[in-house]
């Protein structure tokens, strides 16, 4: 399946229909090609799972076009995405979720469980927001409480979407925060929490001068000298 375009129907699996035989049509937003794959072998055996991946995409205007082109049931969506990120990808997708007949809905998929990744697309209008731990099993049964309506989120996440809601407060705007790239984020709450450049690179699929040319932009953007620092920085923001 190419980045970008409509993608064809999945290779039906043996055996029976999925559970009811119900049906979901779905697309990957995701700029990890490696990850993509993994979650089409492991949900896409349509007549297993009752899910039929239609499209994918690796950043946000190839998911504009995808989704538009397709108009799947549910986007699995990554939040960090380059050309604006998964709130993007939102903004731009907010007619497709208003229809009154069969409007798209999103699942947040990503390897961040920071507090604010979650509250942004939550207030984009995902209907939830689950981790990359998360099992193909959970997963599926994920996608099809989104298609009908249901909020889902990873347990340890829902804490801080009631939170967030509970607040009549906006919240605070932090211009140094805001001076740094989606990215360099995920590199930075990384750092703070002990990671090494190796484990880091390994987990966001890129390499380790990668890695520490992020750090390099996020301590001179911050005005910080060293990793201790940025750790202290990050943890008076309660971002690790």
């Amino acid at each position: 399946m190419s980045e970008g375009v409509p993608a064809g129907s999945t290779p039906a699996a043996s055996g029976g229909p999925a559970g009811d035989g119900r049906r979901v049509r779905v697309v990957l937003v995701d700029d990890h090609r490696m990850f993509r794959t993994g979650v089409q072998a492991e949900i896409g055996r349509t007549e297993q799972t009752g899910v039929e991946v239609v499209g994918e995409a690796a950043d946000v205007d190839q998911a504009i076009t995808v989704i538009t082109a397709t108009r799947p049931e549910v986007v699995l969506l990554d939040v960090h995405l380059p050309g604006g990120g998964g709130v993007e990808v939102l903004r731009r997708s907010a007619t497709l979720m208003a229809a009154a007949e069969n409007p798209v809905r999103f699942l947040a998929l990503s390897v961040s469980d920071a507090a604010e990744d979650v509250i942004g697309v939550i207030r984009g209008g995902a209907r939830g927001y689950v981790t990359k731990t998360i099992t193909g099993t959970d997963l599926v049964n994920s996608i099809f409480r989104v298609q009908e309506g249901d909020a889902v989120f990873s347990p340890r996440l829902a804490g801080f979407v009631l939170d967030a809601f509970a607040s009549t407060d906006a919240p605070p705007i932090d211009e140094d925060l805001d001076r740094l790239t989606q990215r360099e984020r995920e590199v930075l709450r990384l750092i703070a929490r002990g990671y090494a450049y190796k484990e880091i690179a390994k987990q966001l699929f890129i390499s380790v001068k990668t890695v520490e040319s992020h750090v390099s932009a996020v301590l001179r953007k911050l005005q910080l000298s060293n990793r201790h620092e940025l750790t202290r920085w990050a943890a008076a923001r309660r971002l690790v």
